[in-house]
């Protein structure tokens, strides 16, 4: 079974005996989405695939503050940052700019790419190693900037 998958198990067993109704919901929430997903798609999750599974949670939980907050309703607003941040706690750290263009760079040149028609095979390479650590949107645009312009530059 897959580390996250199991620690979160772990943690609702500790939030059940600590009477930690919110966490335990919000924790129970999170495995469901994993146990559809594993349904769905009828294998079992590796962690790459449950920090997706997450980051998708983390997009959800923010649109859903953010409609909260245009409605006024500052006590779904609360409820939702709540979940966000026990979802949040799952996912590795966040990288810095740095740490995201050196991995650019290296899977550019790992992946021989020099156009856009590349980067199926370029976002191939980072997606296990940027899950749950990077926004994959801005990844791609990244990715699609590069590949249309500096990379053809160099080569």
């Amino acid at each position: 079974m897959a580390a996250v998958k199991q620690r979160i198990q772990d943690d609702v067993k500790t939030a059940m005996r600590g009477k930690d109704k919110d966490r335990v919901s919000t924790l129970r929430m999170i495995l469901a989405a994993i146990q559809q997903k594993e349904i769905d798609e009828n294998i079992l999750l590796d962690d790459v695939q449950t920090l997706a599974v997450l980051d998708k949670m983390v997009k959800q939980h923010r649109d859903s503050i953010a409609q909260y907050q245009q409605g006024g309703r500052t006590d779904l607003v609360d409820k939702e940052t709540r979940e966000l941040s026990i979802v949040q706690s799952y996912l590795p750290a966040p990288l810095t700019d740095d740490e995201i263009n050196a991995l650019l760079q290296e899977a550019i040149r790992e992946t021989g790419a020099k156009s856009v028609q590349d980067m199926g095979k370029v976002m191939g390479v980072l997606k296990p190693k940027l899950q749950g650590r990077a926004d994959m949107g801005k990844i791609s645009i990244l990715v699609k900037e590069q590949l249309s312009g500096s990379v053809r530059g160099d080569g």
